[in-house]
């Protein structure tokens, strides 16, 4: 169910809501506010799809602010995608003209749900400081996305501007590598570590924040390479292209054999494969949404990236 309200107030989008509630039927069980932050240049057909995706598993009122419109008169347009046309949610797009782009707060504050936690994301442009932002002081977590705005600084503003609550994408992209290496690093037999390399492309942020949380695990400074062979492989591949932990008893190699694929070395151990593969948006922001707690282990990343050595 589709239902278009132009030039309308949030009044109104709040009574439609509750009418489709009890006039169809709809389920209230929605486990938090999802706000979504876009550009009026964004492509907000992806977002949308990324969110339907991830609301089978979180079903959440999503709430689409799409800003950029701040000239002229105040004026809101809406959008309510409701029952199958939002997956397991119920969906609000808003087009914000005038001041209202600029008093983002101010539109969404009488369409929250009550007693429920309340989730903010940038899926493009971000600011600085989330947790200053007037919707990221409202949120309990706030998620970026820095593939989609890589810049030279921003892993820097990313540490910089960080606060309990936030968390990046770059980081849940590589989740499932943390853990191969993690069980990699535990196998017998137990030396320490006296050095590390990590390759990748020298424009993924999600290799630099691997980097970080290496060094943060292991207490020592971690070289970060672009070696020719990533440089000449397709962008498909798992970012993290090679990691090497040396060790006296030789070292632990996890390395991408091919876009579906790592391979585990392991001294005294055959080679192991891991089934690896790039994780899509829809993917992080589904993981983002299972824990609402502030996650150490990144802020420890982003504390740790000084000691990230770039050759």
């Amino acid at each position: 169910m589709i239902v278009t309200l132009s030039d309308t107030n949030t009044r109104d989008i709040a009574r439609l809501l509750l009418d489709t509630q009890e006039n169809h039927s709809l389920a209230t069980g929605r486990v938090l506010t999802l706000i979504v932050v876009a550009d009026i240049h964004d492509d907000v057909e992806s977002i949308l799809e990324n969110v339907r995706a991830a609301s089978h598993e979180h079903p959440s009122r999503v709430l689409m602010l799409i800003t950029g419109n701040k000239e002229g008169p105040d004026a809101l347009d809406a959008q309510a995608l409701l029952a199958a046309d939002a997956g397991a949610s119920e969906i609000v797009i808003m087009d914000l003209h005038g001041d209202l782009a600029r008093n983002l707060d101010s539109v969404v504050t009488p369409l929250l749900l009550p007693d429920t936690p309340i989730v903010a994301w940038w899926p493009s442009t971000a600011p600085a400081h989330p947790a200053e932002h007037p919707l990221g002081r409202i949120a309990h977590r706030r998620i970026t996305n820095a593939y989609e705005a890589v810049d030279g600084n921003y892993l820097l503003r990313l540490a910089n501007g960080y606060t309990p609550g936030d968390s990046d994408m770059l980081w849940s992209r590589i989740t499932h590598w943390r853990g191969v290496v993690a069980a990699a690093f535990d196998a017998y037999p137990h030396d320490k570590v006296t050095a590390v390399e990590i390759d990748g492309p020298d424009d993924n942020p999600s290799v630099d924040i691997a980097a970080g949380w290496l060094s943060s695990c292991l207490g020592i400074d971690v070289n970060r390479i672009t070696s020719e062979q990533t440089k000449s492989e397709p962008s498909r591949y798992f970012p993290i292209r090679r990691l090497t932990l040396e060790r006296e008893s030789g070292p632990v190699v996890v390395s991408v054999k091919d876009d579906k694929t790592l391979s585990v070395k392991v001294p005294g151990i055959a080679e192991a494969f891991v089934a690896m593969s790039t994780r899509s948006d829809a993917d992080c922001l589904s993981e983002e949404l299972r824990h609402l707690d502030p996650d150490f282990a990144y802020s420890q990343a982003l504390k740790a990236l000084p000691n990230v050595k770039v050759h």
